[in-house]
């Protein structure tokens, strides 16, 4: 783990090459999973707020499911996430022909709200977990996610460079630059031993 500010961050967001391939897996992540994309308090007060202008980008199966178990619950964690469908798809998922997209996103995408999605969703594959004073940022491998290794492999985008929007919006401008001059040295000694 390398030290970025208030951040312990694992090596494999620097070492590890990734970029979306949407494509080939078809926005599974929002399919598939054990739980709902997790929540940080203020995005499910923003969610509260934000709901009746998002409810129309919604599928009726999510719609329905929100309106009868509401659009947060907790994990077998105690963490806040977001609810699922009985076939584990979140509720605010969409599908467009084949594509699973988000339906916050896409209401955020026509200007009708200024919540782009959860944090979580936007930072994946790194997951972020607080621990006191300290964030712990892990890249978390998953098969579904094997197109999008590739693709980071073929275009040589490391993690911390493909999620550079989510990762400023999570830590800030001045954080991101600090882990890009850790991942350059990083690089650098490598290269050197």
């Amino acid at each position: 783990m390398l030290i970025v500010g208030n951040a312990l961050v694992s090596e494999d967001i620097i070492e590890k090459k990734f970029a979306c391939d949407t494509r080939a897996c078809l926005g599974a992540c929002c399919v598939k999973g054990d739980a709902g994309a997790p929540l940080l308090p203020e995005e499910i007060e923003i969610l509260e707020k934000e709901l009746p202008a998002i409810k129309s980008f919604l599928a009726t199966t999510g719609l329905e499911n929100i309106e009868s178990n509401g659009f947060h619950t907790t994990d077998p964690d105690g963490e806040a996430v977001t609810t699922c469908l009985p076939g584990g798809e979140c509720s605010f998922l969409v599908y467009d022909g084949m594509m699973a997209t988000c339906g916050i996103e896409n209401a955020w995408k026509a200007g009708k709200t200024d919540f782009q999605k959860p944090v979580s969703c936007h930072l994946y594959p790194i997951r972020a977990k607080q621990y006191g004073e300290y964030i712990a940022l892990n890249y978390h491998r998953w098969d579904i996610c094997e197109p999008a290794c590739g693709r980071g492999e073929d275009e040589n985008i490391p993690v911390y460079a493909f999620l550079k929007e989510a990762l400023i919006r999570k830590m800030g401008d001045d954080w991101y630059t600090e882990l890009s001059e850790v991942a350059a040295e990083w690089a650098s000694q490598k290269n050197n031993r």
